[in-house]
C-alpha cells in the first residue's frame, strides 16, 4: 500500500522526490520549497507597553530637579513647592509605567504572537524601578557628607574665633565692633566701597552716629586679621556664595581697601554675630561660656531663606521636634554649629546652648531664657549673659 506521504515534483525532470529533498534525484536541480504565509494574522505592538515606556521616561525627567536638589542644595531648594511637586508627580507616572509595563507583559505573553513589545514593557518597568530608587541611592550616599559640612562649617567659625582673638589684641580686647561709638544697627552700611570709615558708615567729623552692619563688623576681619571671605560661607547654607569684588565692578579694588560684603552682603556670609552695637557688646574679659556666632538666626530673615513664623512650635520641654523647631535652617533643623568666646566650636543639638540654658537666637524675656523672644531689626540683649545672635535682614534694593 502506497503511504500518504507527500511528495516534491522536479520543476525540469518532472520527477517525484520525498518532500525533505533539496534538490532532485534524478537531473539534480534544485527544489525550493515555497515559504508558508499564515494569512489572516495581523501582529501589532502593545500600545500599553509603548505607554509604560513612556511614562518611564517622563518620570526619569520629572525627577531630575530632586536629584539637584538632592546634590546642589544651593541650585535648587528641596523646600521649594516646585520640587516637591515635581518630585511627587515623577513618583506617580513612574509607579503607572511599573503597572502598566506588568500587565503588557502578560498580555503580550498571553497573546500567541499577535501583539509584540515586550522589549518596550521590561523596558518601562527597569527605568521606572531605577528612578524610584534613584533619590534614595543619593540620600543614603550623601548622609556621610552631611557630617563632613557640619565639620567643615565648624572649621569656618573656629577660624572666624581665632581671627577674631587676634583681632582684640590690636583694639583693646574688644571683638569686632564696625562703625562709631553711637552707630546704630542697619541691613547694610552707608558705602561699602568708600574711601575711608567715615564714608563706609556715614560717620560725623567726630566719629559718632552712622549705620553698620552685622557683616560690616564680620568683614573687619577680612581687613584686620587676614580671614578670606570662604570663611564666612557655609555650604549648607541656601544659595550664599563667596564675595568677589569683581563680581560688583570693584576688581581693581583688594579685599582690604573695602568695608562689606558688597552691596547686598547677606549673600555672601552664612553666620549670626552676638549684638555688637548697645551696651552689652562682648569682649574677652566677659563669660567665657558666652556665645559668640552660630548659624544663621532661624527666626530671622536672610537674602536667599524666609524667617520661621511660628515661634510656638519652639518648646524646649517638648519632644525632638518641638526642640528642633527653634534651630538653625543650614542644617536641616538638627543643629548649628556655635562659637563659644573661649573659642572652642561645637554642633549644639539645641538652641538653649548658652550660659544657664540661654537660649541663643532670642532674647530674655521674662523668666524663661530657654525661649524669650525672636529679635528684630533693633533688638537688644536683656542682660550682658544674654546671648543674641543675629545677622542682618535682606537688602530691599541695591546700592
Amino acid at each position: 500500500m502506497e503511504n500518504d506521504k507527500t511528495h516534491l515534483r522536479c520543476p525540469k525532470c518532472g520527477k517525484e522526490n520525498p518532500d525533505d529533498a533539496q534538490s532532485c534525484t534524478s537531473c539534480g536541480c534544485s527544489l525550493k520549497q515555497a515559504p508558508v504565509v499564515n494569512e489572516g494574522v495581523n501582529v501589532r505592538v502593545s500600545k500599553m507597553a509603548t505607554a509604560s515606556f513612556l511614562c518611564a521616561i517622563l518620570g526619569l525627567a520629572l525627577i531630575v530637579p530632586s536629584l539637584i536638589a538632592i546634590n546642589y542644595p544651593r541650585v535648587i531648594s528641596a523646600r521649594s513647592e516646585v520640587t516637591t511637586f515635581t518630585f511627587l508627580l515623577s513618583l506617580l507616572i513612574l509607579t503607572v509605567a511599573i503597572i502598566l509595563g506588568f500587565i503588557s507583559i502578560v498580555r503580550i505573553e498571553q497573546g500567541g504572537g499577535k501583539i509584540t513589545g515586550r522589549e518596550f514593557a521590561v523596558a518601562a518597568v527597569l527605568l521606572a524601578v531605577f528612578g524610584g530608587l534613584l533619590p534614595v541611592w543619593f540620600i543614603i550616599k550623601r548622609r556621610p557628607r552631611s557630617t563632613a559640612y557640619r565639620m567643615v562649617c565648624g572649621t569656618n567659625l573656629a577660624r572666624i574665633g581665632k581671627a577674631m582673638m587676634m583681632y582684640s589684641n590690636d583694639y583693646d580686647e574688644e571683638l569686632p565692633r564696625a562703625g562709631g561709638r553711637n552707630s546704630v544697627w542697619a541691613a547694610r552700611i552707608h558705602d561699602w566701597k568708600a574711601d575711608n570709615r567715615f564714608g563706609a558708615y556715614n560717620l560725623n567729623a567726630d566719629g559718632g552716629d552712622g549705620q553698620v552692619s552685622i557683616s560690616s563688623s564680620f568683614y573687619l576681619l577680612i581687613k584686620y586679621a587676614e580671614l578670606k571671605p570662604e570663611s564666612f560661607v557655609c555650604n549648607k547654607d541656601y544659595k550664599t556664595t563667596e564675595f568677589v569684588p569683581a563680581k560688583y565692578g570693584v576688581g581693581d579694588r583688594v579685599l582690604v581697601e573695602l568695608w562689606d560684603f558688597g552691596p547686598e552682603p547677606s549673600k555672601h556670609y552664612s553666620y549670626s554675630y552676638h549684638m555688637p552695637y548697645g551696651p552689652y557688646a562682648l569682649n574677652t574679659s566677659c563669660e567665657p561660656g558666652m556665645a559668640v556666632a552660630a548659624d544663621r538666626n532661624p527666626w530671622m530673615a536672610s537674602a536667599f531663606v524666609k524667617a520661621k513664623k511660628d515661634f510656638s512650635k519652639f518648646n524646649p520641654d517638648g519632644g525632638r521636634e518641638a526642640v528642633k523647631a527653634g534651630n538653625a535652617v543650614a542644617h536641616k533643623a538638627d543643629g548649628q554649629n556655635v562659637l563659644f568666646l573661649d573659642t572652642h566650636v561645637y554642633f549644639e543639638k539645641h538652641s538653649f546652648c548658652g550660659i544657664k540654658n540661654d537660649n541663643i537666637y532670642t532674647y530674655w524675656d521674662g523668666d524663661d531664657i530657654r525661649c524669650g523672644t525672636p529679635p528684630k531689626l533693633g533688638s537688644q540683649p536683656a542682660d550682658k549673659l544674654d546671648s543674641m545672635l543675629v545677622h542682618d535682614p535682606p537688602v530691599t534694593n541695591k546700592k
